[in-house]
């Protein structure tokens, strides 16, 4: 669509340099110019009348409306401040004068009799001041003004009234000329995000959004020469020490003198149980491991009964494993989060950052680190690793389609690759941090839909009526491939309602891929494992839509963004509610444990939006499901404690009489939107409300708070830390059981409930309250009240 304004509007993109006035309104938008020039538009002599048959002027790319076209020395009858169209005198046409004898008798006085008419005879400024008889004609000048070498304008008050008619008709011309220009000067300047309304630019062109289902563009590789085995080892000789030949090419080496000594392995049933808790949470969404392949290793070696011979950087992949296991197990007598901590603290003993030969497993302990330090509410730790990830990966060439490999290997590859990329393009949103991975350097097609047990050495083989692969990488690649985009449309003040509407499409089409199960139209039970991958999707349409929170929107899109977040929240709690619901046929896991901390996260931002807006009982299925998490993961406190307190300024406001809140307030109430606004506030280039704030060590001067040491994974943490919460803070709060109660005070102090707003993907969340869906009467605010 964009293209088309261009095409339509062939207008120049250098703005104009002229000030516009009423008594200088060009004339070539005028009806009344009805002549043909020749070279009148770069300043040259005038033409002659082609008769009396008007023809339409194209304007040429470069025409400015507000530049006069012809020559300066002359000035045209007409509308008041019109310029003759009579060359001065150093034109190259000669004297006005002469210019005017070159016309016929017969036609100089048919033309001065048709145009007096029109006019009703107004004589010229100079002509009224001499009181002589005016002959000026459309195309020159008065005989008294060309021979006294005089601008022949027409500005008194009897010519001005009398061409007003046509001086509206110019002035409207000219107004749809400078629209015009103005929409091309915004496209040209990449600044369409700004402009909301009737000049608003739709925006579809200008992003890359990848088809789902495609795969990334594919380098073409350099033709291959002729036999050159000998120039090969050549190089591998002699450019030793200088640069390694890529990555698929290169003789693995030994990690040198690394031996460190092996850990004990942790006894059999309590490694099994974290194996299959690994596998039916995180190998879900990434599988970087061939579970087969992992499994038959772990087997040979507690049948050996020791690490002792195996390479350090499997063993750090082993108790990397059992370190995420450890996170999302549901076994009470597993002591979370600190076995977990002690295993990835082995893992990290285990893997030698300062060595030079890296292979797959490298990667994969670095990622799963980053992973764990994730969900234990370590974020730039995690950042950190994820960076180590992603190096080590491109330094062995998984970020590029190399070969021939053997099957396993090769699709391992892809799917370690992607889920660094998923982890990547997660965290960058979340944290609202620079990608790492740049699109363009994905040379490396999409991993196949198949299960780890059909994919062998010797080949993919899923026998016919095969269940569908048991992992969700696909639909999540299809989610974060929109990421990079989305991370670039975030960084304009304002996204257009074109934009919005491009990225609803694209996500409306990712949410397809998802099983029926995930569909938001389904009424079943859900399986909490399939929340995790879902919130993906849910999570970055709600960061879409919340970006035009910002103080640089105006009121009426920032009232669109909260319609469209709660939108999205309530189509969360749709799949929350359904999560939590038994399944009477089938064995779920408990929700709690299945949860990572992108959901934990995710419900956080969708109850802030629903309290703001009044949907109680919505809000009242976040906080169950919040509830079920309870301590089992760290971030999940910390979201507790800040509903607690956005609960008690709602109620404090409430029966203080001022702003009632978005849906029944008239003008928003600025501090109730920068708290809704959650995370946000976390972007350096999106925040607001840290504009003239202290900076460093004034923070801590100006709170008298004194700054304890930097937390540390096997430590406590800091005093006066900025995630890592106190025992006292954790606790201050009440509770959820609290926070409950907050909602049911808040409510009747309301005396209502919000009204629910139509799903934008088809939900039925919009038309079914959820205190009426199976499994949630407990949390209705009926019974809290």
């Amino acid at each position: 669509m964009a293209g088309s304004a261009h095409n339509t509007y062939s207008r120049s993109p250098i703005p104009s340099t002229a000030s516009y006035d009423s008594s200088s309104v060009s004339s070539a938008a005028s009806p009344g110019m009805q002549g043909v020039y020749e070279g009148g538009l770069m300043g040259a002599s005038p033409r002659a009348m082609s008769g009396q048959h008007p023809q339409h002027i194209n304007l040429p790319l470069g025409y400015n409306s507000f530049q006069n076209p012809y020559g300066s020395a002359a000035t045209s009858p007409g509308p008041p401040g019109m310029e003759s169209m009579a060359a001065s005198t150093g034109s190259s046409s000669g004297t006005p004068g002469a210019s005017g004898a070159q016309m016929s008798s017969a036609n100089m006085q048919a033309q001065k009799r048709a145009y007096r008419q029109r006019r009703k005879d107004p004589s010229c400024d100079a002509c009224r001041e001499r009181k002589v008889k005016c002959d000026a004609t459309e195309t020159t000048s008065c005989s008294e003004c060309s021979s006294r070498n005089v601008k022949c304008q027409f500005t008194k008050e009897t010519n001005r009234r009398m061409s007003s008619i046509k001086q509206v008709q110019d002035l409207e011309k000219q107004i749809t000329l400078v629209k015009r220009e103005n929409v091309q000067l915004r496209s040209m300047l990449n600044i369409r995000d700004s402009e909301i309304g009737d000049g608003d630019v739709p925006q579809q062109a200008s992003l890359t959004l990848p088809e789902i289902g495609s795969h990334p563009k594919r380098r073409q590789p350099p033709p291959p020469p002729h036999d050159l085995s000998s120039v090969r080892t050549n190089i591998r000789n002699f450019g030793r020490g200088i640069f390694k030949p890529p990555a698929p090419y290169r003789q693995i080496g030994s990690q040198g003198n690394f031996n460190p000594p092996r850990p004990e392995l942790p006894p059999k049933y309590v490694a099994d149980h974290l194996l299959n808790s690994y596998y039916a949470s995180m190998h879900m969404i990434i599988p970087i491991l061939h579970w087969p392949t992992f499994q038959q290793e772990y087997e040979a070696v507690y049948k050996s009964g020791s690490l002792r011979g195996v390479p350090p950087v499997w063993s750090s992949l082993l108790f990397a494993v059992l370190a995420v296991g450890v996170l999302f197990s549901s076994e009470p007598s597993i002591h979370r989060p600190q076995q977990g901590k002690e295993f990835i603290e082995v893992s990290r003993t285990l893997i030698d950052m300062w060595n030079d030969e890296f292979v797959i497993d490298h990667a994969r302990a670095a990622i799963l680190t980053s992973i764990f330090l994730t969900e234990s509410n370590l974020k730039s730790a995690a950042w950190t690793w994820l960076a180590s990830a992603v190096r080590i990966s491109q330094d062995i060439g998984l970020h590029s389609e190399t070969g021939p490999w053997p099957v396993i290997e090769g699709e391992m590859r892809r799917r370690v690759w992607w889920g660094i990329y998923v982890w990547d393009r997660y965290m960058s949103l979340e944290l609202g941090r620079p990608l790492l991975i740049e699109d363009t350097d994905c040379d490396v097609g999409l991993p196949a839909a198949v299960d780890d047990r059909y994919i062998h050495d010797a080949g993919m083989m899923a026998p016919n009526g095969a269940p569908p692969a048991y992992n969700f990488i696909i639909p999540i690649i299809h989610v974060v491939r929109a990421v990079s985009e989305l991370i670039k449309t975030l960084k304009s003040p304002i996204i257009s309602t074109s934009t919005l509407a491009t990225f609803d499409t694209h996500f409306s089409s990712c949410m397809s891929a998802f099983p029926v199960a995930c569909q938001l139209t389904a009424n079943e039970p859900l399986d909490p494992r399939m929340l995790a991958p879902i919130c993906h999707l849910m999570n970055a349409r709600l960061v879409l839509h919340r970006h035009n929170l910002t103080t640089s929107c105006p009121p009426e899109v920032r009232a669109n963004a909260i319609d469209q977040c709660i939108r999205g929240a309530l189509d969360s709690t749709n799949l929350f509610a359904r999560a939590m619901t038994p399944a009477p046929n089938q064995v779920f896991p408990p929700f709690g444990p299945t949860a990572n901390a992108m959901t934990c996260t995710h419900i956080w931002r969708c109850t802030l939006f629903l309290l703001f807006g009044g949907h109680f009982d919505a809000a009242l299925t976040c906080i169950r499901a919040s509830s079920n998490i309870s301590t089992l993961r760290d971030v999940n406190v910390a979201c507790g404690r800040n509903i607690a307190f956005f609960l008690s300024i709602l109620i404090d406001k409430r029966h203080g009489g001022g702003n009632k809140g978005y849906p029944i307030g008239r003008e928003m109430d600025e501090e109730l939107i920068a708290y809704v606004s959650g995370d946000l506030q976390a972007s350096p280039e999106n925040s607001w409300v840290w504009t003239g704030s202290e900076t460093g060590m004034n923070i801590a001067a100006n709170s008298g708070s004194k700054v304890g040491p930097s937390p540390t994974l096997m430590g406590t943490g800091r005093e006066d830390g900025n995630t890592v919460l106190t025992d006292a803070e954790a606790r201050d709060w009440g509770g959820w059981e609290r926070v409950e109660q907050l909602v049911g005070v808040l409510a009747r102090g309301q005396g209502g409930y919000g009204q629910w707003l139509p799903s934008r993907y088809g939900s039925n969340s919009g038309n079914v309250p959820v205190n009426q869906r199976k499994g949630n009467e407990r949390m209705s605010i009926t019974n809290i009240i």
